[in-house]
């Protein structure tokens, strides 16, 4: 296998910022509906969090243990810190921009107001400083900081407030600092009383309030300062799974440490004062490269909960009854509809319900014996998870394959782990070294003198909250092969055994890279031999230098490859000599895009896989993953027509990608074409 030079490979980490930069641009885009575009900038708060707990920590911990190892990129951590911290500075600068100058005015216009202190009349402020003394005052403990009473643990992404005080306290102390934590019980924006509103949503920041009224705290003190500041923290948990006895336990005793780990960022006001900015940064044992100073609440991404406050559907995407195909609206028993033949769903455009009724049935019916499912994001509240410990608890054989290992879902999976082994359901938590990763559920029936199996196969997580906002496929079949490949699987995990040839279904670790790379390498040679080759895939991430390599190979021999990856691409395009064939591309807009789709022409075979796999290292080597041919020539059109096509003509929500790594929006040739919006119109109800 060829590897690809390093300078033919971008930064994972700065991959990851180019596409929150497109993230970021969905809410500076006038044509995205106003709540839609503040939900767009909390959307980019949250994804910044997430990539500082991860992303920035990991950096920060290779500079201690290795920092002179260099990536694929060929970069070593600190450059790679440095250029991170250049431009997170410049987008977090331009999402306040964005939030101050263009999103909070036009939100006023439409009579949605957040109100800063010195806009509140006699009547609001009235309302408000009861509202403190009523709801908030009770639940806050200020720390004055003095030598026994040191800076305290601040708990990760919380929101607090520096205070500079004058004076002595009761005890005759003054250290002239105090710290006031916000409890995270306390909602961060309040909604005003329609009797003192001055328009019809009339909202109030908590940190606003708390500025207002922090003189409480401090009786016969003079408050002189007060700062709002919030620390990002190293988030990723270490489990060591080879030498423990029993994962769900070190698990549940390792989660409470997430709250604290090592600073890596720190927000504070642009009010804040330099010397107090200095004493918070050396606090946390972060240098001036990690200081954050913004312009409004250092904790955007807790106002993910106004566009559902504010009823105006005319300011939010409008809304969609999602499809059903014509067999199940028809026939509304899963396995006799199963039995007719394939059943293919494509999510959000069409119910997921579909999925949560296999198990349903399946958990009432008699005739059904087993029920095995991988669990990897379900959310707290699950319906399927239900149905499961429903089924478990009629006597059926439920076996879940639960990832205790799924990051920031860690504590929910440990729950329904603990519900479902309480009814009596069996429990694995996958293979050590190996996430379960792999979307499949599968139904052992009776029916008449035989045991026949029923399978779904997804892109996605069963997490009936995010199927109706992450595009997905999925596949409900009985085709006897593929459910023995299934069956094998579960097999595989939960018991012992070498890894077996499947007749259909590719395994990560075990066959999925080799069969992709084989793939490729299939068109290559067809390219060179003067036939027709063509790739096109659709994917969250493409980091896998191996892949990257075939495909720089194919690309030289003539083929045709477009991608479509929706957040980080390694890979440079448009290269002559090396990737002048390849294009790629990326779609944001209304839905998040999380298919994953692989279509390679193979001489007019047309082969068309779906996969719970990204083409990542991690993926591919280190966890248990599914791919799964489109054997039905309809349904393997229809991949086509929905999934890839109208990604390709999409002329709306597509960014191209250039070599450099950056991204610019595509040029609108002719008619206007949105993916999404197609999607909606052909398979919505």
């Amino acid at each position: 296998m060829t590897l690809p030079a390093s300078e033919h490979l971008i930064n994972r980490e700065l991959g990851q910022l180019e596409f929150n930069r497109r993230v970021l641009a969905q809410a500076e885009d006038p044509t995205t509906p106003l709540l839609e575009r503040l939900r767009f900038l909390c959307i980019f708060s949250s994804n910044m969090d997430e990539f500082f707990e991860i992303r920035v920590a990991g950096l920060k911990e290779q500079i201690r243990l290795n920092p002179l190892h260099a990536g694929p990129d060929g970069l070593v951590p600190r450059q790679v810190l440095k250029e991170v911290a250049r431009q997170a500075h410049a987008l977090i600068a331009r999402q306040y921009d964005l939030f101050n100058n263009e999103v909070i005015p036009a939100l006023a216009e439409e009579g949605i107001r957040f109100h800063k202190r010195e806009q509140w009349t006699p009547e609001q402020a009235a309302w408000i400083r009861a509202h403190f003394f009523n709801e908030v005052m009770p639940v806050l403990t200020p720390i004055g900081l003095d030598p026994a009473h040191p800076f305290p643990n601040v708990l990760n992404k919380s929101l607090n407030f520096a205070v500079e005080l004058a004076g002595k306290d009761a005890f005759g102390r003054n250290s002239g600092r105090a710290v006031v934590q916000a409890p995270r019980s306390l909602p961060r924006v309040i909604q005003l009383p329609r009797e003192v509103a001055s328009c019809e949503y009339s909202f109030v920041f908590l940190s606003s309030i708390l500025h207002a009224h922090v003189g409480e705290l401090f009786s016969g003190m003079e408050v002189q300062g007060c700062y709002q500041f919030r620390v990002t923290r190293n988030s990723d948990l270490f489990v060591d799974e080879e030498e423990t006895k029993n994962l769900r336990e070190q698990l549940q005793g390792e989660l409470p440490h997430r709250h604290y780990g090592d600073a890596v960022r720190l927000e504070v006001s642009d009010r804040c004062p330099e010397e107090m900015a200095d004493f918070l940064l050396a606090q946390f044992k972060l240098g001036r490269d990690d200081l954050y100073q913004v312009r409004g609440p250092v904790n955007l991404v807790r106002l993910m909960t106004v566009p559902d406050r504010v009823d105006r559907a005319e300011l939010k995407y409008p809304p969609f009854t999602p499809g059903l195909p014509a067999r199940l609206a028809k026939q509304p028993d899963l396995f006799k509809a199963i039995g007719a033949g394939d059943i293919l769903l494509h999510h959000p455009y069409q119910s997921f319900q579909p999925v949560v009724d296999f198990i349903r049935q399946a958990a009432a019916d008699p005739n059904v014996l087993a029920i095995k499912q991988t669990v990897y994001r379900t959310g707290t509240e699950s319906e399927l998870m239900r149905q499961l410990i429903a089924a478990a608890q009629r006597g059926k054989e439920v076996t879940a394959v639960v990832e205790l290992l799924a990051r920031f879902d860690e504590e929910a999976n440990i729950n329904w782990a603990e519900r479902l082994e309480a009814a009596g359901a069996h429990v694995v938590y996958g293979v050590v070294g190996h996430k379960t990763h792999a979307k499949m559920a599968m139904v052992v029936r009776r029916e008449g003198d035989r045991i026949k199996r029923y399978v779904h196969l997804g892109t996605g997580n069963y997490h009936a909250r995010t199927a109706r906002i992450y595009t997905d496929f999925g596949l409900l079949t009985c085709n006897p092969e593929l459910c023995q490949d299934v069956n094998d699987v579960f097999m595989q995990i939960t018991g012992l055994g070498d890894a077996g040839e499947h007749t259909y279904l590719l395994q990560a670790p075990f066959t999925l890279h080799s069969r992709m790379i084989q793939a490729i390498r299939n068109e290559t040679e067809r390219a060179r031999r003067g036939e027709k080759a063509r790739i096109v895939a659709k994917m969250n991430a493409l980091l896998e230098p191996g892949i990257i390599g075939a495909l720089y190979e194919a690309s030289q021999a003539g083929v045709h490859i477009d991608l479509i990856v929706r957040g980080v691409c390694a890979l440079r395009p448009g290269i002559k000599g090396l990737s002048e064939h390849i294009r790629v591309r990326s779609i944001l807009g209304r839905f998040l895009e999380h298919t994953r789709i692989f279509h390679f022409h193979n001489g007019g075979a047309e082969d068309v896989y779906l996969a719970s796999a990204d083409w990542m290292d991690r993926n591919f080597f280190r966890r248990i993953e599914t791919c799964f041919p489109v054997l039905n020539a309809t349904l393997k059109r229809r991949v086509i027509n929905e999934g890839l096509k109208p990604y390709l003509k999409d002329n709306v929500k597509a960014w191209e990608m250039l070599p450099d790594g950056s991204f610019r929006r595509r040029a609108r040739r002719g008619k206007a074409f949105e993916a999404q919006a197609h999607l909606l119109g052909l398979l919505s109800a």
